[in-house]
């Protein structure tokens, strides 16, 4: 690292400082704290938890799976692609949620349920989110650390300190400073600006790879892939465990069943505008994430390419050998693509990336902070003390940023103890199921069945738990460190010694048997309750029992949609609806013609394949063909949500510095919100 290369990501952090200490003056209620007093626009929206999405950690995981699959896991995942599109654009679960005027998840739940479904789904969020969370610092600052170079350790008064944690210590202290001062209005301003740097910073970085190496370097490296494990050919990766189709499938009615429930970036869902803008900035995000998809694709293709041509085979050795210093091996796997990216990228161009580590780090750290601190005491620890005296606003959010730091304490310490023993991805769906395996069932009964019950969802979160926690002991703990002792013990069990030695399912497979005997809970408990149906207008807010606040619409936005009232009956069954403006309508067609293309190609790429075997020449053209059409298409996106992205931000300012504050808004639900 140059110094020119650490100039350029502090520049960027002590600019997103000063807009924070802006932000402050702009937080003056538990709302403004918890969800921006629901002002966000749609760029607003779709930029910056699309940052918040990207995150450090998901930059690794994602490079860890690509530099395994490359374009072929690319190409299954277009499988589930419709699926996105039908969730975007019926603009499913998201709507509805908006509609219930919720600042948490389970604030709805105690307005569709009962208090106390509230708290023990709280506490489920809030526990599966912490251990989720707890190695992202690590993850974060272990890809900060090997792609810049920095010594593992160093020696303070006479002491040897490991670098891992000052970098998390410096990396989190941040993240609590941006969140604290200003709660979700600072998340979300920062997150937007970090989410257009980013952008910009990708893009140069993927024409300095193109400039080190041609496309016909890249696919000759990438022949050198071993049998079954083609990263070219989507249909030869026979030895490909994981990472394979099935997965995807599996990730694809996960991707329904989960829609919203998962709780990581919780206050951006209560945080629109209005549902229409909810619903749009959802949509939006197909095009938000189109440069940060490409080139987190490509990067880990490109260097599977330079770790196999032999024209870089010295730079390889070099690699190679940085590695071997790392002795954890699943480390070492994490890490192989940012240690071989620095040995490409010049000065200047590192600062670059070392800058979007950090942004993505940072936007990550202080909304998941945000998310579970929140959590913590809007769901567990206020509901608990129900009968007693209502916090002054100054006292609540203090509350809110003491359990801030106490989740950031949990994950700093988590990160340094906990030996992560398996791929990223794996280890995200294992915790996450903890919750997830019932969430979604509850949110979605909750949201379209008025025959959905307390007992139904008590029924679905405890059995989804209950299997995903059991997954996660006999995986991590009684297969691996138990069983090998049994074995031996116990020789003469013939049933013990046929057991296999590695668990037989991953955690992506536990988490969908988890969701699946959940949904059978819920419907089966709801059905054989005698609870009359819930009041669906009521919790929607729908009739005479709409509301109206100041700025959910702006004049001008409601003119735009007063000639709408007629609207085609085929193209509200398409999810359009009189909400939507001329403007949204082409988003909204482009978003269908952009992924159809994708969808078509491969229902009739794959169904050639079954008959006649496409060779790799023809895929290698084909990848060509995408890359320069995504390139294109993201120089446009760029620039489209800079536009949008400045404009609703300047919009949330004037709107936030003269709205009229309601105190009472503050996450709590009285008698008559009750709907069941």
């Amino acid at each position: 690292m140059h110094y020119i290369d650490w100039l350029i990501p502090i520049a960027m952090l002590v600019l997103m400082i000063g807009i924070c200490l802006f932000a402050r003056t702009l937080n003056k209620s538990v709302a403004d704290f918890l969800a921006a007093n629901r002002m966000g626009g749609r760029y607003l929206l779709a930029v910056g938890q699309g940052m918040t999405g990207l995150g450090a950690i998901s930059i690794a995981a994602n490079f860890e799976k690509y530099y395994q699959t490359g374009f072929s896991a690319y190409w299954w995942a277009k499988m589930v692609a419709p699926i996105g599109l039908i969730l975007a654009l019926t603009g499913f679960v998201v709507y509805r949620y908006r509609e219930t005027r919720a600042l948490t998840m389970a604030q709805f739940f105690e307005m569709r349920y009962s208090h106390n479904f509230r708290i023990f789904s709280g506490i489920l969020a809030w526990t599966s989110g912490i251990l989720n969370y707890g190695i992202f610092p690590a993850v974060s600052a272990r890809f900060l650390i090997y792609f810049t170079g920095l010594p593992v350790e160093f020696e303070f008064l006479g002491h040897t300190f490991p670098t891992l944690a000052l970098v998390m210590l410096i990396l989190m202290s941040i993240a609590l400073l941006m969140v604290s001062v200003g709660g979700q209005i600072s998340i979300m301003v920062t997150d937007m600006l970090q989410g257009q740097f980013v952008n910009v910073a990708l893009l140069i970085i993927l024409a300095i790879l193109f400039c080190h190496m041609s496309w016909g370097d890249v696919m000759e490296g990438l022949r050198h892939s071993p049998p079954g494990e083609s990263r070219i050919n989507p249909f030869k990766q026979d030895k490909v465990g994981d990472f394979n189709m099935w997965f995807f499938v599996m990730m694809g009615i996960l991707q329904v069943y989960g829609t919203r429930a998962w709780q990581g970036s919780q206050a951006y869902n209560a945080a629109a505008r209005n549902p229409h803008e909810a619903k749009m900035a959802n949509i939006l995000g197909e095009f938000r994430g189109m440069v940060t998809t490409l080139v987190i694709l490509l990067i880990p293709i490109f260097i599977f390419a330079y770790l196999h041509l032999d024209e870089f085979s010295s730079d390889a050795v070099v690699v190679t050998q940085n590695l071997s210093l790392i002795e954890d091996t699943q480390i070492q796997k994490q890490m192989r693509v940012p240690m071989a990216l620095g040995e490409i990228l010049p000065v200047g161009v590192i600062g670059l990336f070392t800058a979007v580590i950090i942004m993505a780090a940072v936007s990550t750290d202080n909304t998941y902070l945000h998310s579970w601190g929140s959590i913590f005491i809007q769901d567990v620890f206020i509901p608990l003390r129900k009968n007693k005296k209502k916090l002054s606003q100054k006292a609540h959010m203090w509350l809110l940023r003491l359990s801030i730091v106490g989740v950031a304490s949990f994950g700093f310490i988590w990160s340094l103890m906990f030996p992560l023993n398996e791929y990223i991805y794996m280890y995200f769906q294992i915790t996450g199921a903890i919750y997830l395996g019932g969430a979604g069932a509850v949110i979605i009964g909750g949201l379209y069945w008025k025959r959905g019950t307390v007992g139904g969802a008590w029924a679905a979160m405890i059995t989804g738990s209950t299997l995903a926690v059991s997954g996660i002991v006999l995986r991590n703990i009684i297969w691996p460190k138990q069983l090998p002792n049994w074995k031996l013990t116990y020789s003469e069990w013939g049933w013990l010694q046929s057991l296999p030695e590695k668990f037989p399912l991953n955690g992506m497979q536990m988490s969908f048997f988890a969701a699946v005997l959940a949904v059978l809970a819920y419907v089966f408990f709801s059905l054989i309750s005698k609870t009359p149906p819930a009041n669906m207008d009521k919790l929607l807010h729908r009739g005479k029992y709409s509301v109206e606040p100041k700025f959910e619409a702006s004049a001008k936005e409601l003119a735009s949609v007063k000639n709408n009232s007629k609207t085609h009956l085929l193209l509200k069954r398409l999810g359009i609806n009189d909400d939507f403006t001329r403007g949204d309508r082409i988003i909204y067609f482009l978003k269908i013609a952009w992924v159809m293309f994708f969808v078509i190609s491969f229902i009739i790429g794959t169904t050639v394949n079954v008959f006649y075997p496409i060779p790799d020449s023809a895929w290698e053209k084909w990848w060509g063909l995408i890359v320069a059409m995504t390139i294109c298409a993201s120089l446009i996106t760029v620039v489209w949500f800079l536009w949008g992205g400045f404009r609703d931000l300047m919009d949330l300012i004037r709107k936030l510095g003269s709205l009229d504050r309601n105190l009472d808004d503050d996450g709590s639900v009285s008698e008559d919100e009750h709907v069941q």
